[in-house]
């Protein structure tokens, strides 16, 4: 195979503190890597260097092929537009429904589709698609994978998501204790190896401690020994001085054996040379809400939104009462984050949108540039009382920061170690509402499952847009559906619920809303939509509330 591009002991040092140290591998034409590795292990900084945009340290990047071109997409690029637009990008933004409208008025969704696009049309020797997959609906991934696929181009990608490197990768790029491991294979292959190499290096690291002891405790009898045989050479006796020589004789052989001993434990433990397996990171946090008051958290009256001609969606209607899990669900671009918008007072709409005035609402937005990038953890926490600022500091040490980042500016950190931050804002303020907003882009696979697990348990109401259908899974249990211009509520499957008091509280909560929609449905005239809408919600709270009792 062609060779591209090496790395030769390649280092990289931010503030005189060593990120990437003496990585070395080969990029060969037609590969597809996943870089992988935690959050802040530099994966973003590697596509840089590789890129041109950072000097190594120490070590090279070497080119192997004269004029090799390389393009990047970055995951995040508020200063991106649009420029000249090809054939080739027009196709592929109207294969993903990419309006031809002004950068910044795009969705999240949107604004990668259109900086993908660009990056494929380069045309370059090897792409460099940092977190290809954030934003995108399932539809998008599979567009994006096919469009891989016909390209067949030489990629680098970081990413998260396990589907879409089994899918896409060649090889696995994995950065791990500053360092660099290459596997041919796709992430499950490298997954499988990578838990045989640890089950064998804990193997032979039992194993290692064991002879140890073993030799150790030879050689402290045989300490023993020498000690007793030198005391005794030492003792005067009199006319039995030939003891004496005896026990001093014996003093040194004792000695020899010590040393033999000492000697032959350094070259076993030389040839094993086994290190105890370094356990995976664990991300740890929880949150809490503050006690809710009324049942009504939300109230949505005739709701529409439009931009100029385009409409996202009208006349919605529907409540969310306190303590609901809430999935928002729609394709890229059909409004999630407009409404989420509208809600929080930062968009207008005809209709009107309630909310209850009790209400302590944490916003999560996708932007991870709306942080005060120049101030550090410390600046933005610190509090006076020295408890608080130790509970900060043991929450940046649970989710997965170092000591020295306490004191680094946000602009310094990765996308996901910018996502924790703003969590922690709602871990310490003890929110009863959360609104998140693709609350997994950018986290790595420990933090993902951690914030599954913290939600999963939370008490208070969530609203959540995300594309991980599993994350939707696991911490939610009522869909709000944007879907042919329209929003609609919708109750999943009720799970089964941990004890018979869980059980009966949800089903008083949905009765309580039946109530209210029924008292509605007496007000409204018959051949209305609300009518219709109102009478099929009520419809709906009944087979759920006959599935509880």
């Amino acid at each position: 195979m062609i060779e591209l591009l090496q790395l030769q002991n390649v280092s990289f040092e931010i503030n005189g503190s060593p990120l990437l140290t003496k990585l070395n591998a080969t990029v060969h034409q037609g590969d597809v890597i996943g870089l992988i590795g935690k959050n802040g292990a530099g994966k973003s900084t590697l596509l840089h260097l590789l890129h041109q945009d950072l000097t190594p340290t120490t070590g090279h990047i070497k080119h192997l092929q004269n004029n090799l071109s390389l393009s990047l997409v970055e995951q995040e690029n508020d200063a991106f537009a649009f420029g000249d637009v090809g054939s080739q990008d027009v196709a592929l933004l109207s294969r993903w429904n990419v309006p031809a409208n002004e950068y910044s008025t795009l969705s999240g969704g949107e604004k990668l589709k259109a900086r993908l696009a660009k990056g494929f049309a380069t045309s370059a020797d090897l792409l460099l698609l940092d977190e290809p997959t954030n934003h995108l609906d399932d539809l998008s991934v599979d567009v994006l994978i096919e469009q891989m696929k016909q390209l067949n181009c030489t990629l680098i990608l970081v990413s998260h998501d396990r589907y879409f490197l089994d899918k896409v990768c060649t090889d696995i790029w994995s950065l791990e204790e500053q360092t660099l491991i290459a596997h041919t294979g796709n992430y499950s292959s490298y997954m499988e190896e990578r838990e045989q190499k640890r089950l064998t290096q804990q193997r032979e690291y039992e194993k290692q401690q064991k002879m140890k002891a073993r030799i150790e405790g030879q050689m402290k009898q045989l300490t023993s020994w020498s000690s007793a045989a030198h005391a005794a050479s030492t003792k005067q006796e009199g006319p039995k001085m030939g003891l004496k020589e005896y026990h001093r004789v014996k003093a040194k052989k004792m000695d020899a054996q010590v040393k033999s001993k000492q000697k032959r434990l350094e070259k076993e433990l030389e040839k094993i040379n086994a290190e105890a397996v370094a356990p995976d990171e664990k991300v740890q946090f929880s949150m809490k809400a503050n006690t809710k008051v009324g049942r009504r958290f939300m109230e949505v009256t005739n709701l529409t939104k439009s931009y100029g001609e385009t409409t996202l969606f009208k006349e919605a209607q529907f409540t969310i009462q306190h303590g609901e899990k809430i999935a928002l669900i729609g394709p890229n671009g059909s409004g999630k984050t407009t409404f989420l918008r509208i809600v929080m007072g930062q968009e207008e709409a005809t209709g009107e949108v309630w909310l209850s005035p009790t209400a302590n609402i944490g916003y999560l937005t996708q932007d991870v540039f709306d942080l005060p990038l120049d101030q550090t953890p410390k600046e933005i926490f610190y509090q006076d009382n020295y408890a608080d600022r130790g509970r900060v500091q043991n929450l940046m040490n649970h989710l997965g920061f170092s000591a020295s980042q306490w004191a680094e500016p946000i602009r310094d950190m990765s996308m996901g170690e910018r996502v924790k931050c703003k969590l922690m804002a709602y871990i310490l303020e003890e929110k009863d509402v959360l609104i998140l907003d693709e609350p997994t882009n950018h986290l790595d696979l420990p933090s993902r499952e951690q914030l599954e697990e913290t939600l999963s348990q939370y008490n208070g109401t969530l609203l959540i847009v995300s594309h991980d259908r599993y994350f939707l899974e696991k911490t939610t249990d009522t869909e709000l559906v944007i879907a042919d211009k329209k929003m609609h509520k919708k109750i999943n499957a009720p799970k089964p619920p941990q004890d018979n008091q869980a059980n009966e509280e949800l089903r008083l909560t949905l009765e309580t809303e039946r109530q209210e929609v029924l008292g509605k449905l007496s007000f409204s005239p018959p051949a209305s939509k609300e009518y219709q809408a109102l009478d099929a919600r009520f419809k709906e709270l009944t087979e759920t509330i006959k599935t509880l009792s």
